[in-house]
């Protein structure tokens, strides 16, 4: 076993408020932190890779892996479904490898109440105001003013369960914001729970202890 456990690491905030960018950052600073391969029912698109982009599958098969307990999370999303699947994460935090999740609160709710979820970190990311979140969207250009506007609608919702989350940082400043989540993440490895190799130390200092007495 692994010096420490892994931890689930869930990043979750509104478009626009920076998750990707400090999510890449993460990724940089240790690139032992993987990220969770999500699984999907709808078809490949031009480019995609299974296993890479997506862990493709049929419906029967994801209806057959929920009802065998085998996603951590799932939902139907406008005509097909999505979910992380359980065994890889496992895997990964025995081996002490960092999973990272890019998942909504919905996601990070059925996750918490697993039974994985006692090695979980959660934070959410809000923005400074509203006005600087569309500000990001539009400057980005990468989606129309149609869809700008049904991502500001539902930036609201997500916000909303800002207080579900072990913890919450105003993303003003990427480069400070960057800094907070790396203390966050080291801080959490050193739960007594993350560090399995604890108990034998502890016991091989009372064994000393005892043949000292």
């Amino acid at each position: 076993m692994a010096q420490r456990r892994g931890l689930l690491i869930i990043l979750s905030s509104p478009s626009g408020a920076g998750k990707s960018t400090l999510s890449k950052r993460l990724r940089a600073w240790d690139p032992s932190i993987v990220f969770s391969v999500s699984a999907t029912t709808r078809a490949p698109r031009d480019g995609e890779l299974d296993g890479k982009d997506y862990r493709f599958m049929s419906e029967e098969a994801f209806k057959k892996t929920v009802a065998e307990s085998g996603m951590l999370e799932h939902a139907h999303v406008f005509g097909n479904f999505y979910g992380s699947p359980k065994g890889p994460v496992e895997e990964a935090i025995h081996n002490g490898q960092d999973v990272l999740f890019d998942i909504d609160w919905q996601g990070a709710q059925q996750i918490r109440n697993s039974d994985l979820g006692k090695h979980t970190l959660s934070i959410f990311l809000l923005p400074p105001s509203i006005r600087e979140l569309r500000r990001r969207l539009e400057t980005r250009g990468q989606d129309s003013a149609e869809v700008i506007a049904k991502r500001m609608q539902k930036s609201w919702d997500e916000i909303s369960h800002w207080d579900s989350y072990d913890h919450v940082l105003i993303n003003d400043d990427l480069d400070t914001t960057e800094r907070d989540l790396k203390a966050i993440i080291t801080a959490t490895r050193l739960r007594r729970l993350q560090q399995p190799h604890l108990v034998d130390h502890v016991r091989q200092l009372q064994t000393e202890f005892e043949e000292k007495s």
